[in-house]
């Protein structure tokens, strides 16, 4: 029944949080928001928390802000049970993106997998955000695509707060592309703005550290992958098909990403963010967000994209399973990534001949100092060695340096993020520490 415009409904939701049915609504926008596919723009909205509101604005108001903007709202009321705190109440935030992806949440069969998002009560959305204009001929795909894109961004914060937040902001494990219908012979919109695929992302992973940010009294944001094409293609101007795949060259990666925390920053400024900007990076997420912990200055990437002269320096990181050292990837344990080993020689030629090339590649280069942020790595052993291999190699060099780090080790299994009640406390007391949120518990 879902997609009528200005219609509502209520029912009962089963929650995992209360171990119990709480109420939920359904309320449509007269002029509804839809993705590429069709399926409705959507919020889901947490109220009657049991955490202080940040945001001073009533639900009211800030439910019939979000009406306006275009997005389909659905409300569920905690009615402030003793458990909606978190990190409790991340269990919630998974079950509801894993419904949404099946297609049926709250009655709703049509919401979408790619632009829906989970808000708490307080907290509104800046939706893309133009961050960077990509330049095509980095990775060369479609052979149609000539003009850039913007490469954009979603920020929530907390609406009218008498407090400054912080941020934590995450490079998505999903791709944005340009794409091309033959058919038509023209260039859509369908790879656009993917970064919240739940299929690839937050449902596949039960993924829900950055939209539970605020019960720990932060803002979150997430921004398009800064490689802009499909994960399995690219090739240089002139070069083999495929040149690229399973990695992200330099320094495009890296320029975008500086770039994304400057506009971060800027815009935070008008939303009531503190400028205090936290990385979380997981995957391939992670092998671009750490791209923003260094301190080595480098003109190719200091001098490009948005808002040159705002500070692009983070204050803190929280980086799982990546790549960080393209020099290390034939010395793991283990046969590491067969594509890198093959593809990379394809991009910056033999790595004995062309070392410094291979160098400036990784996000270790960008470490020169103790001016680095401080970073908790995290990983399970029984992931791919040569994850564990760079993370060892990148903590010994910030080690070296004294930068401050520590580990979270084996939360689940395999290529996960952390899920559990006690892991997603460290990582939240961990971004505490350095980002100084306001105290949210009551």
């Amino acid at each position: 029944m879902c997609g009528l415009d200005g219609f509502a409904a209520n029912g009962k939701w089963e929650s995992k949080v209360t171990d119990d049915s709480i109420t939920y609504s359904v309320t449509e926008a007269k002029t509804p928001l839809k993705d590429f596919v069709g399926n409705y723009v959507t919020v889901v909205y947490l109220e009657n928390l049991n955490i202080k509101k940040l945001g001073r604005n009533s639900n009211g108001q800030d439910v019939v802000w979000l009406l306006a903007q275009g997005y389909r709202v659905i409300q569920l009321n905690y009615d402030r049970n003793q458990h909606a705190v978190s990190p409790n109440i991340n269990a919630d935030i998974i079950a509801i993106n894993q419904a949404i992806a099946a297609g049926n949440f709250c009655g709703c069969s049509n919401c979408s997998h790619y632009q829906s998002y989970i808000l708490f009560e307080g907290y509104r959305i800046a939706r893309n955000v133009p961050y960077f204009k990509d330049d095509p001929t980095v990775y060369n795909t479609p052979e149609e695509y000539k003009n850039g894109d913007s490469l954009n961004m979603d920020i929530v914060y907390p609406a009218n707060s008498a407090r400054a937040v912080p941020v934590v902001l995450e490079f998505s494990y999903s791709n944005s592309y340009a794409t091309y219908d033959a058919d038509k012979k023209q260039l859509t919109d369908a790879g656009k703005n993917q970064r919240l695929k739940l299929e690839y992302t937050l449902s596949a992973f039960k993924d829900s550290f950055l939209e539970g940010a605020p019960g720990a009294g932060m803002g979150w944001a997430i921004a398009d992958h800064p490689k802009y094409c499909p994960w399995g293609k690219g090739k240089p101007v002139n070069g083999r098909n495929d040149t690229y795949k399973s990695y992200e060259t330099n320094p495009d990666a890296a320029r975008k990403v500086r770039s994304a925390v400057r506009t971060l920053r800027k815009i935070g400024k008008r939303l009531g963010l503190s400028g205090k900007i936290g990385i979380f990076g997981f995957s391939r997420g992670s092998t671009a967000g750490s791209m923003a912990i260094g301190d080595r200055k480098v003109q190719a990437i200091e001098n490009a994209g948005f808002n040159i002269g705002v500070s692009d320096k983070v204050q803190a990181a929280a980086l799982g399973p990546g790549v960080f050292d393209y020099t290390l990837i034939y010395d793991s344990p283990d046969k590491g990534d067969a594509s890198l080993k093959t593809r990379c020689v394809w991009a910056w030629g033999e790595l004995s001949k062309n070392y410094a090339k291979w160098q400036s590649m990784g996000s270790a280069y960008l470490v020169k100092s103790a001016a680095t942020a401080p970073v908790i790595f995290f990983y399970n052993t029984d992931d791919e060695q040569y994850y564990q291999y760079q993370i060892a190699h990148l903590k010994a060099k910030l080690d070296s340096l004294h930068v401050p780090t520590s580990t979270l080790v084996n939360y689940g299994h395999g290529h996960a993020v952390p899920q559990t009640a006690a892991s997603l406390s460290r990582l939240y007391q961990f971004f505490q520490q350095y980002l100084l949120p306001p105290a949210v518990r009551k």
